[in-house]
């Protein structure tokens, strides 16, 4: 009888223990010039025509005209959305997190990620957003909302080249400006519109100066699904480039200040590939 009692008490344990646990959600994060399979997709995984989406335009210059686009987007393939406009300064009003109440998404638009890290790190707003993402939400976001994803991100700005005329075409050391996203993803560095805009040079860059962490490259017109358990899809028209130099050797820098690396690994996705970020490894 006694070992019956405890028997019971070990399967309550185990009960409460499952129903308190909470469950990370989806990530869609796509490389920017989303395309409307991609979107379609997001919507689904939303819940489809019982969505219920909120759209934060802050990154972009034109944040209600770019909301009312994609709320109709979302509108054309059968979901309820809305968005907030708000500053660094009124993130936290009752008016805003109560929109953020039934919520089956949210979804992040482009423009320049460091806004989107200016008015959002350190709110109640985005501690909200982190909670539902964590008991099992879903999260989007396209080009800057996409780059924001990740804990260490890449601004887009040079620190060493002031030349205007030309863009990351050096790998040195200390020329990646990099801040602090909003971690969804934290092993990760995310860059976007990477092959179209032949952003390879800044991605490396970036990656030598922090081996412990992997680089995913997500093209236009691509995205990829992370899911709870750390793997991810890619889906789109393009690829997605994924960077590892966790085992790498001989990180070295030269006088002018120009990085080496040795035995640093790629792999080239296509539609439909998974990879595994815990043992940074394709899914066959």
């Amino acid at each position: 009888m006694k070992k019956f009692v405890y028997f019971l008490f070990a399967l309550l344990l185990v009960f409460n223990f499952n129903s308190f646990a909470q469950t990370k959600g989806k990530l869609v994060i796509i490389g920017g010039r989303q395309v409307t399979s991609i979107v379609k997709k997001y919507v689904e995984l939303a819940g489809g025509s019982n969505a219920k989406i909120i759209i934060i335009p802050n990154a972009g210059a034109d944040p209600v005209e770019n909301s009312e686009l994609q709320k109709k987007e979302f509108a054309e393939l059968g979901a309820a959305s809305d968005y907030l406009l708000f500053t660094k300064e009124t993130a936290d009003a009752d008016s805003n997190l109560k929109k953020l109440d039934g919520i089956t998404g949210v979804f992040f638009l482009g423009g320049d990620q460091a806004i989107l890290a200016r008015d959002m790190l350190g709110t109640k707003l985005l501690d909200k957003i982190y909670k539902f993402y964590d008991n099992g939400g879903l999260v989007g976001g396209s080009s800057a909302g996409a780059a924001i994803m990740s804990e260490v991100m890449i601004t887009g700005n040079e620190l060493v080249n002031k030349d205007s005329t030309v863009s990351f075409v050096t790998i040195e050391k200390g020329n990646v400006e990099t801040i602090r996203g909003f971690g969804f993803l934290k092993t990760v560095i995310i860059d976007q519109h990477f092959l179209k805009r032949k952003r390879h040079n800044r991605t490396i860059a970036a990656l030598i100066e922090h081996p412990e962490l992997i680089g995913v490259a997500i093209d236009e017109s691509t995205a990829i699904i992370v899911y709870a358990d750390d793997t991810f899809e890619v889906i789109g028209d393009s690829q997605v480039l994924v960077y590892d130099p966790t085992k790498s050797k001989n990180i070295r820098e030269d006088e002018s200040g120009n990085l080496g690396i040795s035995n640093m690994k790629l792999h080239v996705l296509i539609k439909g590939d998974r990879f595994n970020l815990k043992t940074k490894e394709v899914i066959e």
